[in-house]
């Protein structure tokens, strides 16, 4: 049988490979020292190595770094006024898009709790009538879990209290006008102060010309109302640090440009045209006018042919980049905050801990892992892997919220919600945090007493060898998973057939994962850290996001994965899965 020992990672594995250097916003030129790239080369711990470049210590820097990294490890003084943030969010009206996704959802949660004098806050949601947008305000929002706390507080008044603040408003991003009546865009377009935007279609592979429409030009539409409100304090786009595709080294917080491109070419860096890709997009699905099957794989094929093609890792980043470089080049005098988090995953703190609502994107690995069903997957162990709680990435954006709405001036600043600099957390950290939790608090095999214990499980170096591996893990043979040999006994060929889907959807998810999980860039986050030297106490007690206050292995092991078990796998909330005092 094939031996895959050698195809493991090692834990020796250089941390940051040679020649890493900071990526500014077209060409990265910017060195860091050799002294700093060979005590990454000589250090098996990533965290020590990534401190010294936070700290600053024994790097060449120019004008555009000395300005924001340093900041990262410097002690927080102590701020008397703060950024006033409660005192500019109150008595304003929002417009915000993607309400009933995670993280538009915690937005307007902390929003009502945090401040209750808040004004109006019309959330535009897809329905074909305003019944239908309501009962998805009811459903989606109001009576979710996550609410539960806001509940408790305003007691029998709380629907009440949801009914004065929130105003459901039909309409898509997706469409002309963003599909609203035209009497209820008057009513926003006079009312609203500030405009959020957390709509977004956050699948990797999907297709080109609908990943276009929500995440390039869905923006772009939202952007064109926000130059009709006439009194638009700010305009706040959610968006993912990963817009920076596969650049490497330490990543700044700058904005993207229209035509910039990421792709390393020997002759020439292609130039990125958006007219022209949504060109390709539409004149693809009209060549497959009635025939919407073939179309959805092509559609699918096409965006991530393109994203690599300009050098980001799947549609999702590329399309959600191109949606920044729209919101730059048309923004005119309009102030705009662009939040770019990294992974997102369940609450730290707010309103209570582990909260999440569905498998985000390290979910599956953990729920496959715990199930037993993956015993092994893609990556080097001593990648970081950049995480965040989503109450952080909430409290984040409604502090730069402030920050910048107070200065009333025109501009675009960016900032990075993110963990790789400030606090950063290894692969094989995350994956042992798993094995270690199921191991003390195992799932319950559903057809009996038996319990699903896990191992460690094993990193390969390329989805080829891991196909092969989880392939030959199987225990229905590739003929018969294959329907060559299927078995005559149905039971046993519902079993195969359920298994071969399984083996398929992980090495798909290997595929998508693989620039990740191999990834060699970290996100600076000098303009965030900035926002925490500013506040008060107070404020830093109540709008907490300081990523160097988590301890990772207590965040997954007791917070992120009972969370995951509770919200997403749906295990019963009397099952206690958190260690006790004497085993933390």
């Amino acid at each position: 049988m094939y031996s895959f020992q050698s195809s493991l990672w090692t834990l020796s594995s250089p941390a940051i490979p040679s020649g890493c250097t900071v990526a500014n916003s077209l060409h990265p030129k910017t060195h860091i020292s050799p002294l700093f790239i060979s005590s990454c080369q000589n250090s098996r711990n990533i965290k020590s190595a990534l401190a010294i470049r936070a700290a600053g210590k024994n790097v060449d820097h120019d004008d555009a770094i000395s300005t924001t990294t340093n900041s990262t490890t410097v002690p927080l003084m102590e701020s008397s006024d703060g950024l006033g943030i409660v005192d500019f969010l109150q008595g304003k009206n929002y417009f915000i898009t993607g309400a009933t996704g995670f993280v538009g959802k915690a937005f307007v949660e902390k929003m009502l709790r945090a401040v209750p004098n808040v004004g109006k806050i019309f959330l535009l949601i897809k329905g074909k009538d305003k019944e239908a947008a309501t009962r998805r305000l009811h459903d989606q929002i109001m009576d979710t879990e996550l609410f539960k706390s806001l509940e408790q507080v305003h007691g029998t008044s709380y629907k009440t209290f949801m009914k004065s603040k929130l105003v459901p408003v039909v309409g898509n991003v997706n469409e002309p006008d963003l599909g609203m009546d035209a009497d209820m865009a008057s009513e926003i377009a006079n009312e609203v102060d500030i405009i959020v935007n957390s709509a977004a279609n956050t699948t990797f592979d999907d297709r080109y010309d609908a990943t276009l429409n929500t995440n390039t030009m869905g923006p772009y539409r939202l952007l064109g109302f926000a130059k009709k409100c006439k009194k638009l304090s700010l305009f706040l786009h959610f968006s993912t640090a990963y817009v920076h595709g596969k650049r490497e080294g330490i990543i700044l917080e700058r904005p993207l440009c229209e035509g910039q491109s990421v792709a390393e070419a020997e002759e020439s860096i292609p130039v990125l045209d958006i007219k022209a890709e949504i060109k390709l997009a539409s004149n693809l699905k009209r060549s497959f006018s009635g025939t919407e099957i073939p179309c959805n794989q092509k559609m699918k094929e096409l965006g991530m042919e393109r994203a690599r093609a300009f050098g980001w890792q799947n549609t999702y980043s590329f399309t959600k980049a191109m949606g920044e470089m729209l919101i730059n080049s048309t923004r005119g005098d309009i102030p705009v905050v662009i939040i770019r988090p990294s992974i997102i995953e369940s609450t730290f703190r707010e309103p209570f801990p582990g909260w999440i609502e569905g498998s985000r994107m390290l979910d599956p690995i953990i729920i496959g892992h715990a199930k037993g069903h993956l015993t092994g997957f893609i990556g080097d162990p001593e990648t970081v892997i950049d995480v965040v709680p989503v109450d952080m990435v909430v409290n984040a954006s409604m502090a730069a919220m402030a920050k910048q709405g107070l200065t009333g001036k025109p501009g675009l600043t960016v900032y990075h919600v993110t963990s790789s600099v400030a606090n950063p957390v290894d692969l094989q950290t995350l994956l042992k945090s798993s094995s270690d939790h199921f191991n003390c608090f195992p799932i319950k095999d559903l057809k009996g007493p038996k319990i699903t214990g896990t191992t460690d499980i094993k990193l390969f170096r390329s989805v080829d060898i891991f196909s092969s591996y989880i392939r030959g893990e199987s225990t229905v043979g590739q003929n018969e998973l294959k329907g060559g040999a299927a078995s005559s006994d149905p039971k046993l060929r519902r079993r195969q057939e359920t298994e071969y889907r399984k083996i398929k959807l992980y090495i798909h998810l290997a595929k998508l994962y693989e620039p990740f999980s191999h990834y060699r860039g970290w996100f600076d986050s000098g303009n965030t850290v900035k926002l925490i030297r500013d506040m008060s106490t107070e404020e830093r007690e109540n709008f907490g996001f300081d990523v160097q206050s988590i301890d990772w292995e207590h965040y997954f092991l007791d917070i992120h994965i009972p969370g995951l078990r509770r919200h997403v796998m749906k295990e019963p909330h009397n099952l206690c899965f958190n260690r006790t005092d004497e085993n933390s």
